[in-house]
């Protein structure tokens, strides 16, 4: 159930779509009714940006994320966003599980009016959703499904849709790992590095103590990659030992984390370059990803 134009969002060719902030995935001039994967789901901290207008002849029209796009039986809706403009209007918000509607939640503002364009904002929060029509806030709802069952976004009815953007973390970036580290497991990184970088860092850490076990800097005006760990309060001894330095200004790029017995496996955009001995053992307490400095992030997995 894509339409034609939700192609954009799945090429392959995912550093080439986004626009200059690069952190941005735009799928521009929807067929109606759109129904679109979220690829890689939602995060806190990420946005959905909707811009379009509203036709003067409408009645009401829907913003859908939902849990799968299956018709029969009716997937779950997480959030139903339900501008209606009989009357004065109100929008309607709520939540089908099971092919069941839960209670509602209506807002008695009408931030949109016929034959007039608005911008949605939807901030992805750990607990909630949170709503701006037209920079101005309009309404707080709470998460009844859990956020990793989002997938789909569906947006149906009376409605002129002219762009959807998925807007991605930004940096400084911390985010929880799923679960915690140890032998096997991966952390994959997207990003972008900015036009005129100095550097920045990706850190393994701990969530109860200051320890980095794992500090990959690479410094751009020196054309320096530096490995390090923060361990008890002081700094290591640097590793700066690599075949070529791999990043430029601007690049796109997929930084491959693998965690192995006794050392960590980094490659970058599908090749391999370099290893880094483990100097924090207790890999159980590395929990969080930390992302800061000169680069704009796509996206952090971990499985």
């Amino acid at each position: 159930m894509h339409s034609a134009s939700d192609h954009t969002e799945l090429t392959k060719g995912e550093g080439k779509m986004m626009s200059s902030d690069g952190l941005r995935k735009t799928i521009s001039s929807p067929v109606m009714p759109y129904v679109g994967t979220i690829l890689g789901g939602l995060l806190p901290g990420e946005l959905i940006v909707i811009h379009g207008s509203i036709p003067d002849n409408a009645d009401r029209f829907q913003v859908d994320l939902q849990c799968g796009s299956s018709i029969n039986p009716r997937a779950d809706v997480a959030f139903h966003f339900n501008p209606r403009f009989k009357r004065s209007g109100c929008v309607v918000c709520n939540t089908l599980e099971g092919e069941k509607w839960g209670y509602e939640e209506i807002t008695y503002e009408m931030p949109f009016q016929k034959g007039k364009s608005f911008e949605i904002i939807i901030m992805i929060l750990k607990d909630k959703f949170q709503v701006a029509v037209n920079k101005k806030h309009l309404l707080l709802y709470n998460h009844r499904i859990k956020l990793e069952r989002i997938d789909t976004l569906g947006i149906y009815g009376n409605v002129h849709i002219r762009t959807i953007e998925f807007v991605s973390n930004e940096v400084p970036y911390v985010g929880k790992l799923d679960t915690a580290l140890c032998p096997g497991r991966t952390i994959v990184i997207k990003g972008e590095v900015k036009k005129s970088p100095k550097s920045f860092a990706i850190n393994l850490k701990t969530s109860d103590s200051k320890d980095i076990a794992l500090h990959l800097n690479p410094r751009m005006q020196k054309k320096v990659f530096v490995r390090n760990s923060y361990l008890c309060d002081s700094w290591g001894e640097e590793e700066k030992e690599i075949g070529y330095f791999p990043f430029s200004p601007g690049m796109y790029f997929e930084l491959i984390i693998f965690c192995d017995a006794h050392q960590f496996n980094v490659a970058l955009n599908g090749v391999h370059i370099l290893e880094y001995k483990h100097r924090f053992k207790q890999l159980e307490k590395i929990t969080l990803v930390e992302i800061i400095g000169d680069v704009q992030l796509l996206g952090v997995r971990s499985w």
